[in-house]
């Protein structure tokens, strides 16, 4: 019945032209009490709740967008820092720098497999078949747990405290390394979290190091 009143509502809106009387004389219940509003009343409630919605989800965009804009600065800076590095080891000094000061990211390491081997540079240290092997099948980057285990050592003696990780694929055409963030955090990196600017910065980092091989 009162689904059949709605549709009936809802197909004669002149309804209420015709009978004006009745919006002064229907009481409805109050939606935040017991007392009885007029339906006039009700509706300017039900504007005004749905303004507060509206402002509020307006408010969250701006948020989004002012955190978007940072993020997409930070990446500029750094590209431009990247661009700029006459060497491999001065553009992993770039990386760690802009890591580190740029995205407050505590905790880095990288290992890279095509660029020419160099004994003091760590990121230049082997790493097993295997673990490339699986880089390479790992389509986007992976935020959440360590998924592998041989990269934990990478962190030396802080590596214990850490708690969440994110696993960024280098590329540039083929793999060219892998780059983990970390911290000590345990929802810094979370699975759920979105990986668009980190598989940006990994595609960026890979064109950098495809440059220096």
């Amino acid at each position: 019945m009162t689904e059949q009143i709605a549709d009936y509502l809802r197909q004669h809106p002149e309804f209420f032209n015709q009978h004006a009387e009745l919006l002064a004389e229907l009481r409805i219940p109050h939606p935040h009490g017991t007392h009885a509003v007029s339906i006039t009343e009700r509706q300017v409630m039900a504007l005004r709740d749905k303004v507060r919605l509206l402002e509020n989800k307006l408010a969250e965009l701006i948020q989004f967008g002012e955190e978007n804009d940072g993020i997409s600065e930070k990446m500029h800076r750094l590209a431009m820092a990247l661009m700029a590095a006459p060497d491999l080891a001065t553009l992993l000094g770039a990386l760690n720098t802009h890591l580190q000061d740029g995205f407050g990211v505590p905790h880095s390491a990288v290992r890279l497999w095509d660029a020419q081997p160099a004994a003091d540079l760590p990121a230049c240290a082997p790493v097993s078949e295997g673990l490339r092997a699986q880089v390479d099948t790992q389509r986007r980057p992976v935020c959440g747990a360590l998924p592998y285990a041989e990269a934990a050592a990478w962190f030396g003696e802080i590596a214990p405290h850490l708690r969440s990780f994110a696993t960024i694929p280098l590329r540039d055409g083929g793999t060219h390394g892998l780059l983990v963030l970390a911290s000590e955090e345990p929802r810094r990196f979370y699975p759920e979290m979105g990986t668009l600017y980190l598989e940006r910065l990994g595609q960026l980092i890979g064109a950098a190091v495809a440059r220096m091989a």
